[in-house]
């Protein structure tokens, strides 16, 4: 189990240093993240290195028992850099340069931020690829986090390339991409632009295109410098670290490109469901590569410093989350930072090492962690547990972005939403997408599949054929991988497998335009009920009477069975959740999109109808049980002290258990028949 931060000496006095490995020794820490952001002290001029600096603190660490995560430090270019070569810089879609004096300055697809990378990552290797201190390394960092899109000559110049290799002839691209509309029609491929500002709304395939050449061509840089180090002879597992479920980033792709999955989680602690949003983000993350444990490479050991309001962790929450990530498939625990920087405009974020000093509560609970992480027993790697996977696609999400649909959504929001409610009634979920191999669950929940391909929604519906129970929501199956419609109107793809057709799409009014509502009464009461402005559809159903929202669709019946109708407004009567049985198994269709206790109370009856169990029934609220294998994590949330009864032995003690108790964020981790 690795545990430890972002460790930046670059920024202290080498005296600092040996305090910082004897405090390290005093948290069980076992491995840091070295040279984030020192490329501007590692190499001080074009051609001018500097690693003696980098030996020493590389050999101390090794003295004392504490491996590296090397980084490859690419992140951000230093002043000299761009001083010389501004043409580097990255631009807006207004045109505006994105100048020196933050992070992350760099177009990705600039040839010459490309070349001084390379420059940089060929010397670290070379110099670091053996050395025994060494067990990970890290390239760059956080890839697009502050910049989603550049639009500059170099992307300009970039993205041609990319659509000549993509679609090799002009014709191929007009058609792909509609141009006869709005007099578009390209007579070369010099002619385009990215997506930059423009008096209306831009194509909707070339913004899907360009959001998959952005994220082929971050990843383009991660495999650049990958390839460098492995050249170099260097062995060991190399990764980069991701943020959840990112946008401009297709980490279900990228995934392959990676040794290990890591990533970066800040769930805020104003937010008392955040812990939900963080265990998606531990599903997502082990779901990319389920045969390999992933590591949490940086959260909080306290405060963050970039929300308008800052909250502090409540005492254990911090281990709480720490043990979640370990429950859904983390081998380590790490932070930013080690020591709590005294200047820039991170100062005040939290750190494992508090400017207020070693006997600080933040520091007490780092050390504490440290102790425990250090006596877990090896945890069961490998192990697919979950039964029920939720689809989650970004280049469907990517389209979903786009302007001009009946309804603005969300596809984010409503992706966690859905998992909140599976979450909610601790069914163990695995993310996945549409394509991906699907044979070993027994339900699939599909909200908003808007762009499927036909690959995806072949593979779809033989996940039902073969017996699997499929619940897939309104906006699904409407355009192609070119964002257009297909012949034969909606669901033209899973419709057979659904038995149903949708003639429109029936917008409701948004709840996010109505202002100050949170819940589906409130916008009701705001709106008005049925008829023009309609805020909400109600319909009958097996689980019970649901809200619908967003779409009260005009769902045609082909060949299914009607379970619920709506029962008001303007599709009152009409099919609203129906269920076909195709092979062995059932594929049901919502033609709305439930609140939140709807989408809880259908997702339970069909995980139900499937015979699927929770991981442990009975628990609360605010009670977290995740599986690993055969050990079970229990996580209370909540302020409330629990019971649970469980019948298990506890991985720290050793005791054999029949229930455990639970206060505050208190977690056990038991080994389980």
């Amino acid at each position: 189990m690795h545990y430890g931060g972002d460790y930046n000496p670059e920024q202290w006095p080498e005296e600092v240093w040996l305090d910082d490995v004897r405090l390290m020794r005093e948290a069980n820490v076992t491995m840091v993240s070295l040279g984030i952001f020192a490329w501007s002290r590692i190499q001080r001029a074009e051609g001018v290195f500097d690693f003696e600096w980098l030996d020493r603190v590389i050999d101390l660490l090794h003295e004392n028992g504490i491996s590296v995560d090397l980084a490859t430090a690419t992140a951000s270019p230093p002043p000299w850099a761009t001083a010389a070569y501004p043409e580097m810089l990255p631009q807006d879609e207004n045109g505006a340069t994105y100048w020196p004096g933050s992070r992350q300055h760099f177009a990705p697809s600039s040839p010459v931020y490309r070349r001084l990378a390379s420059e940089l990552v060929t010397a670290l290797a070379e110099r670091y690829a053996q050395h025994p201190a060494v067990v990970l390394w890290h390239v760059n960092n956080e890839y697009g986090c502050h910049l989603h899109y550049d639009y500059s000559d170099n992307a300009r110049d970039a993205f041609r390339v990319w659509l000549r290799e993509k679609y090799g002839t002009m014709d191929a691209l007009n058609e792909a991409w509609g141009t006869a509309f709005w007099s578009q029609l390209y007579g070369s491929f010099d002619e385009i632009l990215p997506p930059r500002k423009a008096p209306y709304s831009r194509n909707p395939a070339g913004m899907v295109d360009f959001r998959r050449f952005t994220s082929d061509t971050l990843l383009s840089l991660y495999t650049m410098e990958r390839d460098i180090i492995r050249a170099a002879g260097a062995t060991q597992p190399i990764t980069t670290n991701f943020m959840g479920a990112f946008p401009p980033a297709d980490y279900a792709k990228w995934a392959a490109e990676l040794d290990v999955i890591s990533d970066d989680s800040y769930p805020d602690p104003n937010d008392p469901e955040s812990f939900r949003n963080a265990a998606f983000a531990r599903d997502l993350m082990r779901s990319l590569k389920p045969d390999v444990p992933w590591i949490l490479m940086e959260q909080s050991s306290n405060a963050v410093n970039w929300r308008p309001s800052n909250a502090p962790k409540a005492p254990g929450q911090m281990a709480a989350l720490s043990a979640q990530a370990v429950g859904r498939g983390a081998d380590g625990i790490l932070f930013f930072q080690w020591r709590q920087s005294r200047r820039g405009s991170e100062k005040f974020h939290s750190a494992m090492v508090p400017h207020a000093g070693e006997h600080t509560r933040t520091r007490r609970e780092v050390v504490d962690l440290g102790r425990t992480l250090a006596a877990l027993p090896q945890l069961p790697v490998g192990r697919r547990d979950a039964r029920v996977a939720l689809l989650f696609d970004w280049e469907n999400w990517w389209a979903i972005q786009n302007p001009d649909h009946p309804v603005v959504l969300d596809y984010a929001v409503l992706v966690q939403r859905w998992y909140n409610a599976l979450h909610r009634q601790h069914l163990q979920v695995d993310i996945v997408r549409p394509a991906d191999d699907l044979s070993q669950y027994s339900v699939i929940v599909g909200p908003q599949l808007y762009l499927l391909t036909d690959a995806a929604a072949e593979n779809v519906a033989a996940f039902v054929e073969r017996g699997g129970h499929l619940l897939v929501s309104a906006f699904s199956d409407v355009v192609d991988e070119t964002d257009a419609f297909l012949e034969g109107g909606f669901l033209t793809r899973l419709g057979d497998t659904l038995g149903v057709r949708v003639d429109d799409f029936g917008a409701l009014v948004a709840p996010s335009l109505v202002v100050g509502a949170s819940s589906a009464g409130e916008i009701a009461a705001a709106v008005g009920g049925g008829g023009p402005g309609q805020a909400h559809a109600t319909l009958d159903s097996p689980a019970g009477p649901i809200v619908g929202t967003y779409f009260a669709e005009e769902v045609r019946v082909v060949d299914a069975e009607v379970l619920g109708s709506f029962t008001d407004g303007r599709t009152a009567g009409s099919p609203a959740l129906t269920v076909r049985s195709t092979g062995a198994g059932r594929g049901y269709y919502l033609g709305t999109i439930p609140d939140d206790a709807g989408m809880t109370a259908l997702t339970g009856w069909v995980a139900r109808e499937a015979g699927v169990e929770p991981v442990l029934a009975g628990l609360g609220e605010f009670v977290e049980a995740a599986r690993r294998g055969d050990v079970l994590t229990l996580i209370n949330h909540g302020g409330d002290t629990v019971t649970v009864d469980v019948t298990g032995t506890d991985l720290l003690s050793g005791q054999a258990v029949t229930s455990v108790t639970l206060g505050s964020f208190d977690w056990v981790m038991l080994r389980t028949p």
